[in-house]
C-alpha cells in the first residue's frame, strides 16, 4: 500500500479532531506546492495571489468578491512555526475537549470559532479609525481563533483539570487557557492587530458557548442543522437496487409443474411395489414416498 493509501485510511479511521489536523496539513501543502509551481513559471508576486484567494479580507468590497474567505482563512497558514503550535495546541486541547464533548460538537466549535474571530476582525477593522491606513490590504489568516475557542471553551468548562508541563509539574487549565490568551492577544496587539482581535473573537465565543451549554442551551445546534444539509448535498448516494418478481401466473405454473413431477415418481414408486413388493425399493425411493405420506397428511 502506497503513502497516499495510508493516508487516505488513516484520515477515514481517525477523529473528528485528526481530520481537522490533516484538513490544516493538506492545505498547508497545497499552498506551498502552489508557490513553488508559480514560482518556477516566473510568476510575480505568486505568494500573494494565493493569499489573496484564500485569506480573510478585512475591505468589505474585496470580501463580498470572496465570500467564501471567513471559511477558508481557518485552515491556511503561511508559515511552518505557525501551523506547527496551532496543530499543537489543537491536538492537546482537542483531546481533553473530547473527553468531557462529542466529536460534532468539536468541528462546530472549531468553525464557529473561526467565523466569530473573523467577524470581529472585520467590525474592529473597519469601525476604528487607526486601521484606516491599513484596510485595504489587510489579510487574516490561521486556524488560531479556531483554536483559541476550543481552549477556552474546555477551560470554562472543567477549570480545575490538571495538566502536567515539563519542567513546571501539575497545572490547572484555566490558567494555562489565561496565558495563552494573553500572550497571543495581547501582549503584542500593536505588531498583530489582526490577528489578537480573531483571537479574542475565538476566545469569546468559546467562553459564552460553554456558558449557554450549562444552561443546557446548543449554541451550535442550527449550525449543525445548516452543516448537514450541506454535507449530504456532496455525500453519494447508494446505487438503488433494481428486483423483478415473478409474475403470480409464473409462479403457478412452476408450482404445478414441480407438483407434476413429484406425482409422476411417486406413481411409478407405487407401481413398483405393486410388481415386486416393498422391500424391492431403495432407500431414495423409500424416503419420497414418506415425505409424500407425510405432506398428505398435513
Amino acid at each position: 500500500m502506497n503513502l497516499v493509501e495510508e493516508i487516505k485510511k488513516s484520515y477515514k479511521r481517525g477523529s473528528s479532531l485528526h481530520k481537522l489536523i490533516y484538513i490544516n496539513l493538506g492545505v498547508f501543502l497545497m499552498v506551498k506546492i502552489i508557490f513553488i509551481f508559480l514560482f518556477l513559471f516566473n510568476i510575480q508576486d505568486a505568494e500573494l495571489l494565493v493569499l489573496d484567494w484564500l485569506a480573510l479580507p478585512t475591505y468589505l468590497p474585496e470580501l463580498l468578491t470572496r465570500f467564501w474567505t471567513p471559511f477558508t482563512y481557518m485552515f491556511l497558514h503561511e508559515r511552518f512555526l505557525h501551523i506547527l503550535f496551532n496543530l499543537l495546541w489543537l491536538y492537546w486541547f482537542g483531546e481533553i475537549f473530547l473527553e468531557y464533548f462529542d466529536q460534532k460538537k468539536l468541528v462546530s466549535l472549531y468553525l464557529l470559532g473561526g467565523l466569530s474571530g473573523a467577524l470581529l476582525n472585520i467590525l474592529a477593522f473597519n469601525l476604528f479609525p487607526v486601521f484606516e491606513p491599513i484596510l485595504r490590504h489587510s489579510l487574516t489568516l490561521g486556524a488560531s481563533a479556531s483554536v483559541m475557542a476550543i481552549v477556552i471553551a474546555i477551560a470554562a468548562y472543567v477549570p480545575n483539570y490538571i495538566i502536567r508541563l515539563v519542567l513546571i509539574g501539575p497545572v490547572k487549565i484555566k490558567y494555562i487557557a489565561i496565558a495563552a490568551l494573553v500572550f497571543s492577544s495581547l501582549l503584542d496587539f500593536a505588531e498583530n492587530p489582526g490577528g489578537s482581535i480573531a483571537h479574542i473573537g475565538g476566545a469569546l465565543f468559546g467562553f459564552i458557548y460553554v456558558s449557554q451549554f450549562k444552561k443546557g442551551k446548543d449554541m451550535a445546534k442550527g449550525f449543525n442543522k445548516v452543516m448537514d444539509s450541506v454535507f449530504r448535498l456532496f455525500k453519494p448516494r447508494s446505487k438503488m437496487k433494481v428486483s423483478y418478481k415473478k409474475k403470480t401466473a409464473d409462479k403457478d405454473m412452476d408450482y404445478n409443474a414441480v407438483k407434476a413431477e413429484e406425482q409422476k415418481n411417486v406413481d411409478r414408486i407405487l407401481e413398483k411395489i405393486s410388481k415386486a413388493g416393498y422391500e424391492s425399493l431403495t432407500k431414495k425411493e423409500k424416503e419420497i414416498l414418506f415425505k409424500m405420506s407425510n405432506n398428505n397428511k398435513q
